[in-house]
């Protein structure tokens, strides 16, 4: 969604700036859109969101892989949604388990860990906002 705003005109900064003026610089971008667009719109903080989708994400995961999801919602919460980014995966991966290797270890192979990287994010933006 990103990447085509900033393709049609609405680049990242903007919608930075836009999201200062707002006064919701604890929501995320897609929040701040719904609430520009759409003014009744009650917009959720990352960490509402994140809370809110915790027991559908947690649902299916084993400990190993929920305590990685908590650790990466942890980080969306603190700095946003460029942490979802999957060019984030292997930084993340390194930040929480010191290496790739490790990673695997604990997680298996690279198409596991990615396939719970992107399928885990569904669920932040599925639920209805009251």
């Amino acid at each position: 969604m990103l990447e085509n705003l900033d393709a049609a005109g609405f680049p990242k900064d903007d919608l930075l700036t836009l999201q200062k003026l707002v006064d919701m610089e604890k929501s995320d971008l897609y929040d701040v859109l719904e609430y520009v667009f759409n003014g009744d719109y009650i917009a959720m903080t990352r960490e509402a969101r994140a809370k809110a989708a915790e027991a559908t994400i947690f649902a299916l995961l084993n400990d190993q892989q929920k305590e990685f999801i908590t650790f990466v919602l942890s980080k969306y919460i603190e700095t946003g949604v460029d942490e979802l980014d999957q060019e984030k995966l292997p930084i993340l991966l390194t930040n929480k388990y010191q290496s790739l290797e490790d990673a695997k270890e604990i997680l298996g192979d690279v198409a596991n860990i990615s396939r719970l990287f992107i399928e885990f994010q569904e669920h932040l933006y599925k639920q209805k906002v009251a």
